[in-house]
């Protein structure tokens, strides 16, 4: 296993361990620079592109200053928009994971009474837009006497959507001793006047050199998808394009580790590589795929640093990465010696944000493209078939296998002998059971779906395919009733079908998953959220 580099930086042992289990392998230039000083006490103007990882720049140094204790704002995190407030208190959430500190985003367009309760109760760090905290501050609703932290995030967005009063009137409520930081992808004068009035004289400033970031020689598509549909979509794309060479990348080890085991359960021809893999394992990996014994690498960023193979048709972005950066570093494996490459990436709405982010600093356009229906799948298919028959009448070498096709002729009709044969084949080129998919979604919806809570999860080292099997197996109903399923460290869930739901919980009690006993029940009104 090769050292976590954010380890070097200072960071405590709790964040750390957050840091990876979001599978980051390696930080960032801005982090590598602004953490050590964040950590030390400075104030930080920092300076870089938009998605270049700044959110992970502040917050992990600012957690691991925090101190616990009552529940007070000891950090308040000022942002121009509601979805980067959202987007920025999700990223807070993983890195509290072991600390514990709570954190909450405030914003226009959310009843203020709902954020004044939360409020009440004790918070930790508030990220909000600064017209609805001075909302909170009118009010007496917020206590910013303890705030040790302030991050001016996205300060030039701020400046041009005229949020720089609001700024000065929050800044004049805050505590003299503080620790301040602001980030900005540029820095226009007047940020620069807030910022020699509101920050210590010893100020560091951090600039990260702008780079050009093109990929004129490949196409870029993004495919909008559920969570829940992300592998069928891939499967679906895989299975239309038939790229004959493609890296499909993960922002996470874990994620590489889990799409590897479901695509070779689906018969594709694959690897990973990783940090978490030995320099040997990864290059007899890196030679297969090279030479051609392997159709699809699945990689992180930092494993896939370096490889310079030819002839990739295809880059599937299977989770979008942190950073523009990163998106342009992985679509650049393909396009290659003036050949046109095709890049892919799998979006939720959620992240839907982060896509428009690279654009902008990419200065490109990802067009949309529509999901591939069955129905394209099997038209591709049928194409294959036929032209692997047309190809062997051509060549006349099949004598050997008249008598048995006399035979036959004997007993049947050749055009329904020849169809028996088509069917085998075609059904031989499809690695996703799409037909059955269609046909238990329409079951479930039919039905309707109930949500399933089992206690197993990553740290019992469970897979969907464990929990696929305990809960077939066991109840002697078919994959058709299971829905999707989501594993999170400590537990996990499965949708299923509502008429099957009674039936798999009784079936499964008394029973062990993964060496330890199976609670399997319907999710709480407070789980659902997961």
């Amino acid at each position: 296993m090769e050292e976590n580099l954010f380890a070097k930086l200072g960071l405590s042992e709790d964040v750390l361990k957050a840091i990876d289990l979001m599978g980051f392998e390696e930080p960032s230039q801005i982090q590598t620079q602004a953490i050590p000083v964040i950590l030390e006490g400075n104030d930080v103007i920092g300076q870089a592109q938009t998605g270049t990882g700044k959110t992970l720049a502040y917050s992990a140094p600012v957690i691991s200053l925090m101190e616990h204790g009552p529940h007070q704002v000891q950090a308040l995190i000022l942002v121009p928009t509601r979805e980067l407030a959202i987007q920025v208190n999700d990223e807070l959430v993983r890195i509290n994971r072991f600390t514990h500190f709570t954190s909450i985003p405030v914003y226009g367009g959310q009843p203020i009474d709902r954020q004044i309760r939360a409020l009440q109760k004790g918070v930790d760090i508030v990220v909000a837009t600064p017209g609805r905290i001075l909302d909170h501050i009118r009010r007496g609703t917020v206590d910013f006497s303890h705030v040790r932290f302030f991050v001016l995030d996205e300060s030039d967005e701020m400046l041009n959507m005229g949020f720089i009063d609001d700024i000065q009137a929050v800044l004049d409520t805050l505590p003299a001793e503080r620790q301040s930081l602001l980030f900005s992808a540029t820095m226009p004068m007047q940020i620069r006047k807030l910022a020699q009035q509101h920050m210590k004289p010893d100020v560091k400033n951090i600039v990260i050199a702008k780079s050009t970031l093109t990929a004129t020689l490949t196409e870029q598509f993004y495919f909008e998808v559920k969570h829940r549909d992300r592998f069928e979509t891939l499967c679906r794309i895989l299975d239309v394009d038939e790229p004959e060479s493609a890296i499909i990348f993960c922002r996470t080890k874990r994620g590489v580790d889990e799409l590897v085991e479901n695509m070779q359960s689906r018969g594709y021809i694959v690897e990973g590589m990783h940090g978490d893999m030995g320099q040997n394992q990864r290059q007899n990996t890196l030679k297969k795929f090279r030479d051609g014994n392997l159709d699809f690498l699945v990689a992180t960023d930092v494993a896939a640093r370096g490889i310079d193979i030819e002839n990739i048709s295809h880059v599937i972005n299977y989770e979008l990465p942190e950073d523009a950066e990163s998106y342009v570093h992985r679509i650049g494996r393909t396009g290659r010696a003036n050949r046109t490459g095709i890049a892919y990436s799998l979006v939720t709405p959620r992240e839907y944000i982060i896509l428009k982010q690279i654009e902008r600093v990419t200065h490109g356009h990802i067009k949309r493209k529509e999901i591939p229906t069955v129905e394209d799948i099997y038209e591709v298919k049928y194409k294959n078939v036929l032209t692997k028959v047309k190809e062997e009448l051509e060549k006349n070498d099949f004598e050997k296998f008249k008598p048995l096709a006399s035979e036959l002729d004997d007993e049947y009709n050749l055009v329904d002998v020849a169809a028996a044969l088509l069917k085998i084949s075609f059904e031989n080129e499809l690695n996703f059971d799409y037909a059955s998919s269609e046909k238990a979604r329409e079951v479930r919806q039919s039905a309707g779906e109930t949500r399933l809570f089992l206690n197993a999860g990553r740290m019992d080292k469970v897979t969907p395919r464990d929990i696929l099997r305990f809960l077939c197996d066991n109840s002697g109903f078919t994959r058709n009733e299971i829905g999707h399923i989501d594993i999170f460290d400590k537990f996990s869930f499965a949708n299923v079908s509502s008429s099957a739901a009674d039936a798999i919980i009784a079936s499964c009690a008394g029973l062990t998953l993964c060496g330890r006993p199976a609670n399997v029940q319907v999710a709480q009104k407070r789980q659902q959220r997961y």
